[in-house]
């Protein structure tokens, strides 16, 4: 038997983030629903002025989230299981250590069995190549690296294994899309597949979408892409974007996501950016370099007839010394 309280089931949601904070929620249950009423298992003998009952139920079975609980590979390597890993849609992608390099289908497996939503588990080797492309191999599950990457209600059609696409931008396609005003052209100069495209094209309203890329793959999911979310801005491009953004039109903002090299271009950049618009730059770099970055950076632009100034915030730790900095770097 499980000591519950006699709820009216209008009060239910309220009753039980209570029950929650206090923490006095036996999870260990089912909640039953009994005469209009909700029968809530609680820890303690009684909670505010609720009815007290005394019910069988059904046990709550918890799943396991963590895919190191249930992975089988020897306990004395279980200290090299990587922390982290990479969903494009219902692609998974880990880097495993050479330390586990003959459990590689076992991590895969384990990955699929506490994360439903997972079709398909690769290796990834890394970003590789101009296309920045990633070197997968496939140790588990069905199907191919193809898949549909879901955010802010835009579907992104891709394939890792074809073309650049980081899944962990979604945060910053978001926030540029709330910048952009009515009527804008913008060019995004390593579009990939077009996902900052493709989500400024459904969240805001801009003239014009010019999505540039060197790899021939990218152009064919940047055009599916605007096709499936019926996005009509998008004029996807293939080539160097140094050369193509001077037969396009003067920009009210440029997307730059290479960051590893993306300040090399901003010259370009800049030589076609109206006055007053802004270029959002990604930087990996090491933290206590960037400040002197960003002030070289400034002088250099300087030194090519262009005042910017730069508006730059902390995205993520990318090692224990470096970071990834998000850069709205603003033409004067």
């Amino acid at each position: 038997m499980v000591r519950c309280i006699r709820v009216p089931k209008k009060d239910g949601e309220s009753v039980r983030s209570r029950l929650v904070a206090a923490d006095r929620l036996d999870l260990d249950s089912k909640i039953r629903a009994e005469d209009g009423f909700l029968l809530i298992p609680i820890i303690g003998d009684s909670f505010e002025d609720f009815e007290i009952i005394d019910r069988d139920l059904e046990v709550q079975v918890h799943k396991i989230l963590d895919y190191t609980k249930v992975v089988k590979v020897p306990d004395d390597l279980r200290e090299y299981l990587p922390s982290s890993f990479d969903v494009v849609g219902d692609v998974a992608m880990i880097k495993v250590p050479d330390e586990l390099k003959h459990f590689k289908k076992e991590i895969g497996e384990a990955l699929i069995e506490v994360n439903k939503n997972i079709r398909v588990v690769f290796h990834d080797y890394g970003v590789k190549g101009d296309f920045r492309i990633r070197d997968l191999e496939k140790i588990a599950g069905t199907g191919t690296s193809e898949t549909v990457h879901r955010e802010f209600g835009v579907n992104l059609y891709t394939d890792p294994s074809k073309v650049y696409f980081n899944p962990r931008l979604s945060s910053e396609r978001a926030r540029i899309s709330r910048l952009v005003k009515d009527g804008e052209t913008i060019i995004d100069m390593f579009a990939g597949v077009a996902p900052f495209g493709t989500v400024i094209g459904k969240l805001a309203n801009p003239k014009v979408i010019y999505s540039i890329d060197l790899n021939p793959a990218a152009e064919h999911f940047a055009k599916l892409n605007a096709q499936k979310n019926r996005i009509k801005c998008i004029v996807p491009m293939t080539g160097d974007s140094s050369k193509l953004i001077y037969d396009l039109p003067m920009a009210d903002r440029i997307i730059m996501n290479l960051p590893q090299i993306a300040d090399r271009f901003l010259g370009f950049a800049m030589d076609r950016m109206k006055h007053g618009a802004t270029a959002h730059m990604y930087k990996i770099i090491e933290r206590e370099a960037f400040p002197s970055f960003c002030d070289a950076l400034t002088e250099e632009m300087a030194s090519k007839g262009h005042k910017i100034a730069i508006h730059s915030s902390e995205l993520k730790t990318y090692s224990p010394t470096m970071s990834v900095y998000s850069m709205d770097v603003e033409k004067l």
